[in-house]
């Protein structure tokens, strides 16, 4: 069977006659008669009662014919869907994201590419930057949104775009912040006013929460470096793979925390977010894909990436 025995098939049913459906398909009588009677051969049942009066559908026929009419409809859908692939306007694209990511970059990069194809599907998995490694060199996600630095080992396989850079700022409990002159809970955490800004060294004493190292090694290092800058070693207090974890560790009072500046969207009762005085190195999200593997949907994602990118108060973008 192929897709002309099941033309043929639907021009008779709706015909009722071999006849008018022949001239409806520009063909004569016989041939359409033999490709119908090998389409029943080959699903060894009829499809029709024919008489000399009258074609009627069997059973079988009438229940088939709608299946079929879908058949064909999928068929001619496909040159279409082909282009759509080709241009990268159809498919889906599995993407990783940092958990800080969801608070800054993410949102405007997903509303711009949804604006922009709106029938690529997306799947999105929330994921430390070394578990993005493993699912971009296992091929479950096509790119992530990373912290770097790209593994050394995988250099040469994976490809790595800046996006954004943030500076830190520090999360500490509410009660603290209000302590601090001019300092107010209830102020615009990304619009920090003038003298609110606080040193790090004021809070070398408070317990920190943090990501731990292996999942996070460069994160970890620049919050480290922060301390070391000043003569500081932080007193580890508590670790948590997630920023709405330590976001939520610091609301209870358990220590403060270094998170970029964009986590100042997070808001949750009993913390306050400030400046910090002292220069703050800045930490940078960017996308990370298969060097080799690049996609005509994945191609539509980094154009818009590098439209999206933005710069938050204090941040600098990259090239």
């Amino acid at each position: 069977m192929d897709l002309r025995q099941f033309r043929y098939f639907v021009a008779v049913a709706e015909e009722r006659h071999f006849g008018r459906a022949a001239q409806r398909l520009s063909m004569t009588q016989p041939p359409l008669s033999q490709q119908i009677r090998a389409l029943e051969a080959s699903f060894g049942a009829p499809l029709f009662v024919r008489t000399n009066r009258s074609v009627e559908l069997t059973a079988v026929g009438r229940q088939l014919l709608p299946e079929v009419r879908r058949i064909l409809a999928d068929a001619d859908a496909l040159p279409a869907l082909a282009q759509g692939l080709a241009h990268g306007e159809v498919g889906t694209l599995s993407l990783g994201f940092v958990s800080t990511a969801d608070y800054g970059i993410l949102p405007p990069l997903l509303r711009e590419f949804g604006e922009r194809y709106p029938r690529v599907r997306l799947q999105l998995l929330e994921a430390t930057s070394d578990v993005q490694v493993e699912a971009l060199m296992d091929g479950r996600i096509d790119a992530g949104l990373f912290i770097p630095p790209v593994p050394a080992r995988f250099a040469n396989e994976l490809s790595y775009l800046p996006i954004v850079r943030e500076p830190l700022m520090l999360a500490l409990p509410a009660a603290r912040g209000d302590a601090m002159p001019t300092a107010s809970a209830q102020s615009d955490a990304l619009d920090v006013q003038p003298g609110a800004a606080v040193s790090l060294a004021d809070f070398a004493d408070e317990p920190l929460v943090i990501f731990p190292r292996r999942v996070a090694p460069a994160f970890y290092d620049i919050i480290m470096g922060c301390y070391g800058a000043l003569g500081l070693t932080p007193r580890v207090g508590q670790e948590a793979i997630q920023m709405q974890t330590i976001v939520s560790l610091v609301s209870a009072g358990m220590g403060v925390a270094l998170v970029p500046q964009s986590l100042c969207h997070l808001r949750r009762t009993g913390v306050t977010y400030r400046a910090l005085r002292e220069t703050s190195a800045l930490i940078e999200t960017g996308l990370l894909w298969r060097t080799a593997e690049v996609t005509p949907v994945l191609e539509g994602f980094l154009e818009t990436a590098r439209g999206v990118a933005h710069t938050p108060p204090g941040a600098t973008l990259s090239a």
